[in-house]
């Protein structure tokens, strides 16, 4: 078959036998077999033995000879068991048994692999866990298998832990099968052309495969050139593969960056790459991760016709990704679809161009690292006889993650002091303890993974550091070394201090790699350190380096930006919009329903729908001035439009951008209870749906996605081709459904709201009826609004212990989240539980104030606790937050403070669960819990509890009384009432508006104002005036009252309020000459007025002052602002009998005051009078928002926000925050008030906000601030003060003893 056909034969094989490399060894093929058992005596070395019968030769599975197996010298963790396998070998398990007829066995170990003997790489498993289980005795075989193959020809056994009451004892068994493989070695200066002899047909997917291995971080791996001058290059960069695009024979940019992964790569093992262009995207693998990117429209019209490895061959005139970096390492079984590229450069085919020296077999150099684990690692070597002559050398090379670190210290004779050459701050640093300050200092960033090289020369009194070559720096000093063979270095750290006094360590150990350590340019055999021949060492893993990227994969979620030290990782969540380890859980809410319940106001709020999901946070306007949060989302014109003529086109097409995107908008709608959207249309001569019989002049696209076309206009039903008009029969023209199809020459309107969920929003319209003569229109597309969490409310009632609701298996094996509201009166229960072979997670209220979460992962059973200092068995709503993830647990409750538990370093991290999700109970109907789960979402999923209630005994849907939880949300004497979904603020007999009965009700008053809220005259007393009125009718008659108002003014005198009686009684509020609070009682007709007089002045200089009065019989406090309060005492009547009215402003009827009240009252109040209160009775409100009730406003009134006081009113203090701007130390729950994009496209939704805001966004009147208990008294105590206490209770002569009667409602309403 010829090489082009065959290209082209191979582009739908998927290589299915090369993962792994496998060309020679079949996917189908069986790779179990043991592997041990025939091996020669020669192929097992160990660390040490005990005798000659315990030598390694006989660490064979089931075999007796020699003392039974394997055991060293001495059991500690230094000890080892190789096997050479003869060649690369494909490894699938390993078993492991104790030495026959002995108490010697292994109970944890250690794997390790390599192809030369030397650079051996620990095996992990899929969660990073590096310790396998051993065995439980000595005869039982215990296997493992692993999870992915390794293709090693040496295997080395590390024991970790053994039988407490023997010690290490091993027999051993390794299980797989051949590997073959075609090797192509690559020294920096030589490369492979591969060319396409025949154009190849168009194909839907090309896939490239290969395996690498190199110690140089960089270095241009592959370079695919395509027609028209299109190419991809894979380069190696830092330890990292980079997928470039490039295109244009003159292009002198590095192209664009499409794909980043992987990390560490130089590390001399092998690494699988698979590159794969698919008809819509590219992938790229490395090892085992994959990521994806949309492929170029330019990739996805050609083909490859040349393909460069080992470095860039191009005829073009594209500038290298990396200028004079090749590729300087071994590749294998390189296969671009089916054909084995280094199998025909082997055969030395013509279509492959061979370029230097390119062999087909790996070279291995043969170098050693050493790395150094924890606290009590340390290398100690001595110095050289050669160093007597003063020339003193000596470099290393070094990677870690960690900004601090020990490198090398030593002392100098004769007290010279000591040296430490040191990382700080990620800079290195050199310091001798006899100057006492930083000698040298230079380079930054060596903490970032790499290696990096430093020698230290001396030469009589001059001192020179260097750190990497060609692209580091050097730094000079003048200081002496005088180190002798005597010396003693230290690398990493210092032995401890009670078994050496020669080295001291004042900076933190060193953890991370080093190799290529030389001493005068003699490299240290750190084989022989192994061996303990040389130097000394401790906690170091020789031969090997041990680094880890814990942020490749990153585990930080949403954009987080991952950090690491050598044992951890850290997530930045900042500017996210996320929070927790791993920036896991959401910062916002999820709906402006969820925000309104936290006790928030209308605002700007960002919403993540999903919680912890994908979806990113959007902004929008939360409108929750009435009963209904509205969530309100602006799109780019939501104007009326005016429909311009034009010549080219006989169809006016207008789209709208929506400021959330299409998977926000999509969640929203779904979660919603009610969307709409209003779509209006004016015209004069222009036809909209043509009805009834005509096509449609114009329609409109809504839905998900590009939407659907509609032919129904605003307030018709889909399907229907009609307009509001047509579904209830009142067009202009009977003969159309819609009012503008009538097509008159005059202006008409046909107008309505889409409340059909599965239309909204509105991407398009289209109208066609717009450009005869004489044609115009206008339209109008409102923004979308929706109102109502279904996910919010949803409940479930659990009546009896043993009932539960069951769901499909929660997954979430690496981050999982779970939040509920409960409410109960049980002291203990289970709210949740799932559980797996092993691992589980469970959430259950322990005590009446302990919850815990629980879980198991494969490290043990952990959990995490919140005691609390409050009961949670109330019966009112509590919030539980858990939170599981990679790096900690952690559990929250309420406001109290959340609980956290950390995970293990290197345990295991996934979370494996197969049974069902029990909710409310567990599997054993056991522990069951006994109350209300609410909106329990787990990873941002609400779970429908109320739709699986229906159907399950022993548990009802939904869960009423709300108020006990909500009602102090309800402020200024408003009332909670309870809904079937939550709850209302009922402000009829409060001062305050707005949804919590928050918002002052103020105006501005004239002179000429006059407010006056009238109460009718009883009908008895209107027919006998002979009689008392505490006889005729004792229920208008009080003892007491509450009056409470804010007011601003520089008039003085000035009367604030006047209450007056149909028995010429009366009660005045006034401002007196000398800018005093002045309280005037008249409560006998016959009777001088009583004038009480407050302490506080000057309270006529235009700021804002509130005054709560309060009587009981004769008692009187009066409260102003924040000063102390003034107590007074009535000497003559306490009862004041049948009010007739009550007035703001002048006073009409001025023929019952005396000569000097009604001169004030004849002038009226100039000012602000806001959250008038008397009794239940509140008139200004009743005059702004009731008009037509028993109130009448004379002269100009203004509604304003002069009530407002700014540092008084919490609500007023909104801030405009972006969600990049917003620091994690602000409530999420604080609007974001005119946050609104700055295009001309919200505008009107600017306009929108600040008329709401003028309109009703006023401040809170200051809250009662004393309060008073009071209790009915006889007349002979009027003497005595009233306790502290709660609202006065209020009462009729005749009842004087008693609780105020229900009845007197009527009058204050």
């Amino acid at each position: 078959m010829p090489l082009g056909s065959g290209g082209l034969a191979g582009i739908t094989a998927l290589l299915g036998s090369l993962l792994l490399g496998s060309c020679g060894t079949g996917g189908e093929e069986v790779c179990d077999s043991p592997l041990v058992s025939g091996l020669p005596p020669s192929s097992f070395r160990s660390s040490s033995q005990l005798s000659s019968s315990h030598g390694p030769v006989f660490a064979k599975v089931n075999r007796r000879e020699g003392a039974g197996g394997w055991s060293p010298l001495v059991s500690d963790r230094y000890q080892w068991l190789e096997v050479d396998l003869g060649r690369r070998t494909r490894i699938t398990a390993v078993a492991t048994q104790g030495r026959y007829g002995s108490s010697d066995w292994l109970t944890g170990y250690l794997l390790m692999f390599s192809d030369t003997g030397h650079n051996w790489r620990q095996h992990r498993q899929e969660d990073s866990l590096g310790a396998f289980p051993g065995n439980s005795n000595a005869d039982s075989v215990v296997q493992y298998k692993l999870e992915q193959p390794v293709i090693a020809r040496y295997l080395r056994l590390i024991p970790l832990d053994w039988n407490p009451t023997g010690r290490i004892g091993l027999r051993l068994e390794i299980y797989g099968c051949r590997y073959t493989s075609d090797v192509a070695n690559f020294d920096g200066s030589s490369s492979v052309i591969y060319r396409l002899s025949v154009r190849p047909i168009r194909s839907a997917m090309e896939i490239i495969s290969l395996k690498f291995k190199t110690l140089k971080n960089s270095g241009t791996l592959l370079h695919a050139e395509r027609q028209r001058d299109h190419s991809l290059t894979l380069v190696l960069e830092k330890g990292r593969l980079l997928l470039y695009h490039q295109q244009g024979v003159s292009s002198s940019s590095g192209g664009q960056l499409l794909l980043s992964l992987g990390s560490l790569l130089d590390d001399q093992h092998w690494h699988h790459v698979k590159l794969e262009r698919l008809s819509s995207h590219l992938n790229l693998t490395v090892d085992k991760h994959t990521q994806q990117v949309h492929t170029p429209a330019e990739l996805s019209h050609s083909d490859i016709h040349q393909l460069s490895l080992g470095a860039v061959q191009s005829h073009g005139l594209q500038k290298p990704i990396l200028s004079n970096r090749n590729f300087h390492g071994c590749l294998e079984n390189l296969f671009y679809n089916d054909l084995n590229l280094i199998e025909l450069a082997k055969q030395k085919n013509p279509q492959v161009t061979v370029t230097g020296n390119v062999t087909f077999s790996c070279v291995e150099p043969l170098s050693a690292a050493v790395t150094f684990t924890d606290s009590q690692s340390f290398l100690q070597l001595s110095g050289l006889t050669s160093w007597s002559s003063g020339i003193v050398s000596v470099a290393l090379q070094f990677r870690t993650w960690n900004r601090a670190g020990l490198l090398l210290t030593f002392d100098l004779p004769q007290q010279y002091g000591t040296v430490w050459l040191y990382l700080s701050e990620a800079r290195l640093r050199l310091q001798m303890s006899k100057a006492g300050r930083t000698t040298l200092e230079l380079s930054s960033g060596l903490n970032d993974g790499q290696w990096h090289a430093v020698e230290l020369n001396s030469r009589q009194d001059r001192l020179s550091i260097t750190v990497d070559k060609d692209e580091g720096a050097t730094a000079h000093t003048s200081i002496l070394l005088p180190l002798t063979a005597h010396s003693q270095l230290f690398f990493g750290g210092c032995p401890a201090q009670e078994s050496s006094q020669l080295c001291r360590n004042p900076f933190s150990v060193f953890q991370g790699c080093m190799r290529l350590l030389t001493l005068d340019d003699q490299p240290v055999d750190l084989i022989k350190v192994q061996q303990r021949s040389l130097g000394n060492y401790s906690h170091l893993q020789i031969d090997m380096c041990g680094i880890v990227d814990r942020c490749s994969p990153s585990h930080c979620e949403h954009g987080g930006r991952c950090s690491q030290s050598w044992s951890t990782f850290h997530c930045n969540c900042s500017d996210s919009g996320y929070r927790g380890a791993t920036c896991h859980s959401s910062t916002y809410e999820q709906s402006c329903e969820a925000y309104k319940h936290k006790g928030n106001t209308s605002g700007h709020y960002y919403i993540d729908v999903d919680g912890s999901g994908p979806i990113k946070p959007q902004l929008v306007y939360c409108n929750m001035t009435g009963d209904k949060a509205w969530m309100v989302i602006q799109h780019n014109n939501t104007e009326l439009t005016a429909v311009e003529s034009s010549t080219e086109t006989s169809q006016h097409a207008a789209h709208f951008d929506y400021a959330s995107g299409d998977e926000q908008l999509s969640a929203v709608i779904g979660q919603s209870e009610h969307c709409e959207q209003e779509l209006s249309y004016r015209c004069r001569k222009s036809r909209l749906l043509n009805t009834p019989e005509g096509a449609p002049f114009s329609w409109w696209t809504g839905g998900p996605g590009p939407g659907q076309v509609q032919t129904y206009w605003g307030g018709a039903a889909p399907g229907s081709r009609r307009c509001a008009c047509g579904l209830q029969n009142n067009c202009l023209d009977s003969h159309y459904y819609c009012n503008c199809d009538a097509d008159y020459d005059q202006w008409a309107n046909d107008s309505g709201l889409l409340t059909h969920k599965e239309n909204l929003p509105v991407r398009s319209l289209v109208l066609g009826d717009v450009h005869r003569l004489g044609s115009e229109a206008a339209y109008r597309v409102g923004p979308l609004q929706c109102h109502g969490d279904r996910n919010f409310w949803n409940a479930a009632f659990f009546d009896k212990e043993t009932s539960y609701l069951h769901f499909p298996t929660f997954h979430g094996e690496l981050n999982a989240d779970i939040s509920f509201l409960f409410k109960t009166t049980s002291s203990s229960g289970v709210f949740l539980e799932n559980l797996g072979i092993k691992d589980f997670i469970r959430i259950e209220l322990r005590s009446s104030f302990e919850v815990v979460f629980s879980f198991d992962v494969g490290n043990g059973p952990l959990e995490v606790q919140v005691k609390t200092s409050a009961p949670l068995n109330d019966n009112r709503w509590h919030v539980v937050r858990a939170e599981r993830n990679v790096k900690e647990a952690s559990l929250g409750v309420d406001g109290f403070p959340a609980a956290t538990q950390e995970a293990p370093a290197d345990g295991h991290i996934h979370l494996q669960l197969n049974s069902q999700l029990f909710i409310g109970g567990t599997a054993s109907r056991q522990k069951g819990f006994l109350g209300c789960i609410r909106s329990l979402q787990l990873n941002g999923v609400t779970l429908d509890l109320e739709e699986r209630a229906k159907i399950t005994p022993g548990v009802r849907p939904g869960c009423p009384g709300h108020c006990s939880s909500y009602g102090s949300l309800c402020q200024n004497q408003g009332r909670c009432v309870e809904k079937a979904s939550g709850f209302s603020c009922d402000c009829g007999q409060s001062a305050y508006a707005g949804a919590f009965c928050h918002k002052e009700v103020s105006a501005s008053f004239k002179s000429t104002t006059s407010i006056a809220y009238v109460l009718k005259e009883p009908y008895e007393l209107s027919r006998n005036h002979s009689a008392r009125p505490s006889s005729i009718y004792s229920d208008a008659t009080l003892r007491g009252e509450n009056i409470s108002l804010s007011f601003r003014t520089s008039q003085s005198p000035a009367l604030l309020l006047y209450i007056s009686s149909f028995f010429r009684e009366y009660l005045a509020v006034l401002i007196n000459d000398h800018d005093e609070l002045e309280l005037r009682y008249k409560l006998h007709s016959g009777r001088e007025v009583e004038v009480l007089r407050c302490k506080a002045t000057d309270l006529a200089d235009g700021r804002l002052h509130t005054v709560t009065v309060r009587r009981l019989a004769d008692a009187v406090s009066v409260q102003i602002d924040r000063n102390a309060r003034d107590d007074f005492n009535l000497t003559s009547e306490v009862e004041f009998n049948g009010i007739k009215s009550l007035v703001l402003g002048r006073v009409q009827e001025r023929d019952e005051l005396d000569a000097e009240l009604a001169t004030l009252a004849s002038v009226g109040f100039t000012g602000c009078l806001s959250a008038v209160r008397f009794n239940s009775i509140t008139p200004l409100k009743a005059a702004l928002l009731r008009p037509d009730g028993p109130v009448t406003v004379t002269g100009p009134l203004t509604r304003s926000s002069c009530g407002s006081s700014s540092p008084a009113n919490a609500y007023a203090a909104e801030t405009t925050r972006s969600l990049s701007e917003q620091p994690s130390s602000v409530d999420p729950g604080q609007p974001l008030v005119n946050a609104i994009r700055s295009d001309s496209a919200l505008i009107g939704g600017v306009i929108a906000v600040v008329i709401f805001v003028t309109v009703s966004a006023l401040g809170i009147m200051a809250r009662f601030i004393c309060s008073r208990k009071e209790t009915y008294r006889n007349r002979e105590v009027k003497a005595a003060q009233p306790e502290e206490g709660h609202e006065f209770p209020f009462g009729s002569e005749a009842d004087s003893q008693s609780a105020p009667s229900e009845n007197q409602k009527e009058y204050f309403i």
